[in-house]
């Protein structure tokens, strides 16, 4: 094969590579949901909802996420955002949820960031973190449908859901939910669950505990094996002594 076929072919596979990033880049560019962590059933956790600005002349001013009223959430803590303004909205259940010995009347049913001093420009995505729990117990994943506005009025609905494996145009962020874990908090609990935070406080106080046990123990350990040699020491030494005496005795008599 000449150079100049090599060439062609070379020049032809980087031309349809780069077809297929292009063709592949709008689909995947979508306000989507991931967990810092896990997001354990019946645990708690910190949701990263991630929004790319997808135009070239405009910035996204506005997101809206929708929280799931199938699975009400009892905790939702968006956390500050420097140049965004945070809205929460919350909305009566028909039937109240019981967490901690604690009946929940209301629950978070939307929260609305609208750029303060702040855009996401071209070519830039913007995270807005929020911290929820518990989460459901029946449930595999949670869908949270968002609005994302444009500062040149465009509005993008973020709200169909996946069906039969395909994603479509305008697909919903869908949270996956993992198993749940042994102490039913997940990976963010300590920082969400009081009782969480004093289980965690009590196995480090334990551990520490434990550690200042042990060194103790190896202290008292090295200071008795300290002393035996020195004994020991002291007893050769005085052997030592009399030996001397005793050959000094014989070389004079």
């Amino acid at each position: 094969m000449s150079a100049t076929n090599v060439s062609r072919i070379a020049i032809a596979a980087g031309v349809a590579a780069s077809t297929v990033l292009l063709l592949a880049g709008p689909a995947a560019a979508h306000v989507s949901v991931q967990p810092q962590g896990e997001a354990a059933k019946g645990g708690y956790a910190t949701l990263n909802f991630k929004v790319p600005n997808e135009r070239d002349q405009a910035s996204t001013v506005k997101l809206e996420v929708n929280f799931p009223a199938d699975h009400p959430l009892s905790s939702v803590t968006p956390e500050a955002v420097p140049g965004w303004k945070i809205a929460i909205t919350k909305g009566k259940l028909d039937k109240p949820l019981e967490v901690h010995g604690r009946k929940i009347t209301e629950a978070v049913t939307k929260v609305t960031w609208t750029a303060d001093g702040s855009k996401i420009a071209p070519g830039y995505f913007q995270q807005f973190p929020v911290s929820v729990g518990q989460l459901p117990e029946d449930a595999d994943q949670l869908v949270f449908k968002a609005i994302q506005t444009y500062d040149n009025k465009e509005v993008v609905r973020w709200i169909e859901e996946p069906k039969g494996g395909e994603e479509p145009d305008s697909p919903a962020p869908v949270l996956k939910l993992t198993a749940a874990t042994e102490d039913h908090h997940g990976g963010a609990a300590g920082d969400d669950d009081p009782k969480a935070g004093h289980q965690a406080d009590d196995q480090a106080a334990s551990a520490e505990g434990d550690t200042k046990e042990t060194h103790a123990a190896s202290s008292s350990s090295s200071d008795t094996t300290a002393r035996t040699l020195g004994i020991i020491g002291i007893l050769i030494g005085i052997a030592g002594v009399a030996f001397g005496v005793l050959a000094g005795r014989r070389r004079t008599a």
